[in-house]
């Protein structure tokens, strides 16, 4: 107005404004920094988390954000999650098991695989990834140098103690997971076995899905030195993920909480900033 030499009022008629945008400045919220301070703090401390999980740690935390809030946030500070993989085949794709047998309650269905990492050494170590389908909560995670049939049975013995017997145990079809006497001990016990098409990881889906998740945000990210740190810090990162980190298909609720979390509305948008731990 000043530059052109023209009246207030007649710039805002031009422009079709009311003359109060010339006026009030827009003053933001009061808890806008705090708020975005801690949508940082949560994506640089989980660096593959989008602000869609971001969201749901915020409401564990106290917050009564919504998303559109945080994606707005997230934009503008300029967060992004790297590239990932594409994703595999569709569960209900191939005439497998998974078509024939869907997880219908807690220990219906369970499922195992192998995922392979390296020490700094260079020496190659194992872990045996134990899921159940339904809740979708890691039970146990066993690493060593070597796994084999053996260590297959001795992981599911101590689990079948502590949950009981599962109404099937899905795996993939390589040697270890059918060897004749992993089968015998399974029928022993009262459970069935249900193994997959060969070259169908997709059937295993759900402990893919968690393979993926693992190496994703943890193995790929991490040097292991020795084989115990390994241990400890997988083990921690399989806790975190039972008991903390949001899980998609369950509404980005964990698997298994550490307390009972009540279902609630979406907040309001308008509470003050809690105390984050």
């Amino acid at each position: 107005m000043g530059k052109l030499g023209v009246s207030e009022r007649f710039a805002c008629r031009v422009l079709g404004q009311h003359r109060s945008t010339q006026r009030k400045m827009p003053m933001g919220r009061a808890n806008e920094a705090a708020l975005t301070a801690d949508i940082v703090e949560l994506a640089t401390r989980y660096g593959r988390y989008g602000y869609w999980r971001i969201t749901a740690l915020l409401h564990a935390a106290g917050w009564a954000v919504n998303v559109k809030r945080v994606e707005r946030i997230w934009r503008q500070e300029g967060l992004k999650v790297p590239y990932k993989q594409p994703k595999k085949g569709r569960l209900w794709l191939n005439d497998g098991s998974c078509l024939r047998l869907r997880p219908e309650h807690p220990n219906h269905v369970w499922s195992y695989d192998f995922v392979e990492d390296r020490t700094h050494n260079g020496r190659k170590f194992r872990m045996l990834n134990v899921i159940d389908e339904f809740t979708r909560e890691c039970l146990a995670i066993r690493i060593d140098r070597k796994l084999n049939s053996t260590a297959v049975i001795d992981v599911l013995s101590d689990l079948f103690v502590l949950r009981g017997v599962p109404s099937h145990v899905r795996s993939d079809n390589g040697p270890e997971f059918i060897a004749k006497v992993v089968r015998d001990w399974i029928a022993a016990v009262g459970s069935r076995t249900a193994f997959i098409e060969p070259g169908s990881p997709w059937e295993n889906g759900y402990c893919e899905s968690f393979n993926s998740k693992l190496r994703d945000e943890l193995l790929n990210g991490e040097i292991f030195y020795i084989l115990a740190e390994a241990k400890i810090v997988i083990e921690s990162w399989r806790h975190h993920y039972n008991t903390e980190r949001p899980h998609s298909s369950l509404g980005y609720r964990p698997p298994a909480p550490e307390v009972i979390l009540p279902l609630q509305p979406a907040p309001s948008d308008q509470a003050e900033r809690p105390t984050m731990n």
